[in-house]
């Protein structure tokens, strides 16, 4: 299940569901229209067309002057239509936990926590050393608890 997986990381680098969708429309056409190098794994590679494209998107972003990113926008469809629910409510605060992260952590973080990629893996995908793949993962997740925890849990009393 390769597209469910480069779906969610992309929408992790995006902050949305629109870009995410033409981040890997334009992943996926790259793949097919340059192929797959020799001895490389179509999972990895796929990752690090996906971010790589995305450097590319936000470095014209940047040149045309425009935002980047709306770290508080949250697609409701993702993660549920109840506005009541509990279980809606943390994965939202979760979500925008996670996009107030460093790109860099935040990337780490999906590929291990998410996609389920090993630290060899994600350090081969995003060409940098295993214990900086460990080091930026600490760091995300201290940082998120530390976010998580300092916040009350809606209709929780205290």
């Amino acid at each position: 299940m390769l597209l469910p997986g480069l779906r969610r990381f992309a929408r992790s680098l995006t902050g949305n569901t629109y870009d995410a969708d033409d981040l890997v429309q334009g992943t996926v056409e790259r793949v097919l229209a340059r192929g797959l190098p020799e001895q490389t794994e179509l999972r990895r590679w796929t990752f690090r067309v996906c971010r790589n494209l995305w450097i590319d998107e936000l470095r014209g972003r940047s040149v045309r002057s425009r935002h980047v990113v709306d770290s508080d926008q949250v697609d409701p469809e993702s993660i549920g239509r109840d506005p009541g629910n509990v279980e809606r409510r943390a994965l939202e605060e979760a979500m925008r936990a996670m996009q107030r992260l460093p790109i860099e952590q935040r990337e780490v973080l999906v590929m291990v926590a998410i996609e389920g990629m090993t630290y060899r893996e994600t350090a081969s995908v995003l060409d940098i050393p295993e214990g900086t793949v460990m080091s930026r993962l600490s760091r995300a997740r201290a940082q998120l608890t530390s976010w998580l925890d300092t916040q009350p849990a809606e209709g929780m009393v205290q």
